[in-house]
């Protein structure tokens, strides 16, 4: 198939790309004696950089129709434009003058799972490219942005020379070129990002940037990302980046330093891609599928589930929606299921097609219902959760009357404990001001999921008891308009577990 989604195909307005170039002109007072465009598209940044009177101007597009348009409209006989694929396509070999390079552009906003669902070929050569290990290298971990990839294909293609890459992106993925420059100890001077509003510029509701990449052929990196206003270019707004070896949000952030590893192991709820049969809802009495149709089946393998979306009070104790969970851990064969379960045999083998249709590579060669996610952890009568998505994190207390494990979708995390009072305990420390600040400073609230497993197994208990006194747990727990529960003698269990290390890695 062809279409603006399956290339990610935002044109630049030419009016915006004139705008670029006059700032890197002016501003940043780049002379280029070669121009890269790579994904070239109408052509509007071949056409505004014009303007730094390089000797050479290259285009690459693979949309045949984008190519002859822009040899229609474009008229220097210092301007190439060539189709071709980028992802099978060298443009370094083409410059005769390599003194000063400028490769800038637009690179498709897509990512690479989103073109595999619509069964796209305009994809690059399919690897862990970033190196990820175990279930990370085959599940959301290793999802990505095409921009991504193609920018770090730039970086690649162009290191150890003086060469600028300037590109419009997400700014999630401007961050993460800039942890992966500093992971592949790739030398350049400057990473700065200039924020734009896409919303104006392309009509979308996205985080958006221009990442100014100035590369270098001496051995030199910077710790720091400068974050400016595209609109105010002259000041910095922010910066980001490592410090002690550990990287931060907001580097000017007053915080706690609760920074280490969790002595919890935060785990990421279930997840099984077949949400209209595997997640029930509860009306009077009956159970329903997400088709509208009653479930009736064996309550041995349906638990209480709460979602991203409901996590809204700190303790959640009862429930409305619920999750048929196949297996105790992951792989786990599901044949028993005939003989221990019957009625809920049939009800999933009545619906096998659907389980069928399920894209994700993890379930190829799985046995038949298979979900991820699971484990010993996942029937943890007592959790602390939390949703990825939130921009204040709100941590619950979960459990069930009934003391039936409760599960979350892969959305959220949440670490395991064996009693209430030690869960509640954690659960006001993590709510507690001194503890949301410092996750301000370590988590990107503009992005799709500030807090993730990698941010969350940050928080480093140990310092954070040493810390808050037991008057701010009490202070939070009038915050959350909870009932005062938490006492001293609590607190101090929780320490001695602490250093006894009875709770670790539960």
């Amino acid at each position: 198939m062809s279409g603006k989604r399956e290339f990610g195909d935002y044109q630049t307005p030419v009016e915006f790309a004139e705008k670029v170039c006059q700032y890197l002109k002016n501003n940043r007072h780049i002379a280029p004696t070669a121009v890269i465009e790579p994904t070239c598209g109408l052509g509007s940044f071949v056409k505004s950089s014009l303007l730094f009177d390089a000797k050479e101007y290259y285009g690459i597009e693979i949309n045949p129709e984008y190519c002859a348009y822009c040899n229609e409209t474009i008229h220097d006989e210092r301007v190439t434009i060539i189709n071709s694929d980028f992802f099978r396509f060298s443009s370094k070999n083409l410059i005769k003058d390599r003194s000063k390079i400028l490769v800038l552009g637009n690179p498709p906003w897509v990512t690479n799972s989103t073109l595999s669902t619509l069964d796209s070929t305009n994809l690059p050569v399919k690897a862990n490219f970033k190196g990820l290990n175990g279930i990370d290298a085959i599940t959301g971990a290793s999802n990505f942005d095409i921009c991504e990839y193609m920018i770090l294909q730039l970086i690649n293609e162009y290191r150890d020379t003086n060469t600028v890459i300037c590109m419009l992106c997400k700014t999630t993925v401007a961050r993460n070129i800039f942890k992966e420059l500093k992971r592949n100890h790739i030398a350049f001077s400057l990473c700065d990002i200039l924020e734009f509003d896409a919303a104006k510029v392309f009509g979308i509701n996205a985080s958006a940037c221009i990442l100014f990449i100035q590369l270098s052929d001496r051995i030199m990196s910077s710790d720091v990302c400068n974050v400016y206003s595209f609109e105010h270019p002259e000041k910095i707004k922010s910066q980001f980046g490592y410090l002690n070896g550990h990287f931060y949000s907001n580097l000017d952030a007053e915080t706690e330093n609760f920074d280490g590893r969790c002595c919890f192991e935060w785990r990421q709820g279930v997840k099984h891609d077949c949400s209209k049969i595997m997640e029930l809802t509860m009306h009077s009495g009956i159970l329903q599928n997400g088709q509208k149709e009653t479930v009736q089946i064996e309550n041995t393998l349906v638990f209480p589930l709460i979602k991203s979306s409901m996590f809204k009070t700190p303790v959640i104790h009862r429930f409305s929606k619920y999750v048929i969970v196949t297996q105790k851990k992951t792989r786990e064969d599901t044949e028993h299921l005939k003989q221990d379960v019957p009625k809920t045999w049939d009800y999933l083998n009545e619906n096998k097609e659907l389980f069928e249709r399920r894209k994700s590579s993890i379930y190829h060669g799985s046995p038949p219902f298979s979900m991820f996610g699971v484990g010993d952890y996942s029937y943890s009568t007592y959790k602390v959760g939390v949703s990825g998505f939130y921009k204040r994190p709100l941590f619950s207390v979960l459990y069930s009357d009934d003391k039936k494990p409760v599960m979350t979708d892969d959305t959220s995390y949440f670490i395991c404990f064996d009693s209430y009072d030690m869960a509640y305990v954690a659960m006001l420390l993590l709510n507690s001001e001194k503890v949301q600040v410092f996750l301000t400073s370590i988590a990107f609230l503009d992005a799709k999921r500030p807090y993730t497993k990698k941010v969350l197994e940050r928080i480093d208990f140990d310092k954070i008891v040493n810390s808050v006194k037991i008057d701010e747990l009490t202070q939070t727990e009038q915050y959350l308009k909870l009932p005062l529960y938490v006492t001293p003698s609590m607190y101090d269990a929780f320490k001695s577990q602490l250093d006894l290390g009875q709770m670790r890695f539960v």
